[in-house]
């Protein structure tokens, strides 16, 4: 079984996703039928946050002093083997990007890219990019099947 902690610190992420918690739970439900994720158990947490803090966050763990969308701390415990780490979302430019386009299909992107991160996906090379790009829009495809 997958699990997913949701912590919301910028009350503007309400204004687009209502209830995080069902919304992940419905998410998680439809990638946990996927054959790659069907004997799976592990859990991870879900950091909805804003511009200030993912540039802090970004600063002290990559030592870049800049927002960005995403970032993904994987963890290897000898505690826990079944948690992978932590993503942080930034509110801001998932909502401007969404513009173009969704709302969900860009947060979707941008949390299935970071759970790519904690499952050992990099796209260091073009090969793993590609091959990280293939695994994010077979997944983007099923947690937005209806």
């Amino acid at each position: 079984m997958i699990k997913a902690e949701i912590v919301v610190d910028f009350s503007k992420w309400r204004t687009k996703i209502k209830s995080p918690n069902l919304y992940f739970k419905k998410k998680i439900r439809k990638i946990s039928t996927m054959k790659s994720f069907k004997k799976k158990n592990f859990q991870f947490t879900l950091l909805l946050t804003n511009k200030t803090f993912i540039r802090k966050l970004n600063k002290k763990f990559r030592k870049k002093n800049k927002g960005t969308d995403v970032l993904s701390f994987p963890i290897k415990s000898h505690f826990n083997k079944n948690y992978k780490g932590d993503i942080a979302i930034c509110y801001e430019i998932i909502n401007l990007r969404s513009k173009k386009t969704n709302f969900d299909i860009e947060f979707d992107k941008m949390w299935i890219h970071g759970l790519l991160h904690l499952l050992g996906y990099n796209h260091n090379k073009q090969k793993d990019y590609e091959q990280m790009l293939k695994r994010e829009q077979d997944i983007l495809k099923r947690v937005n099947k209806i």
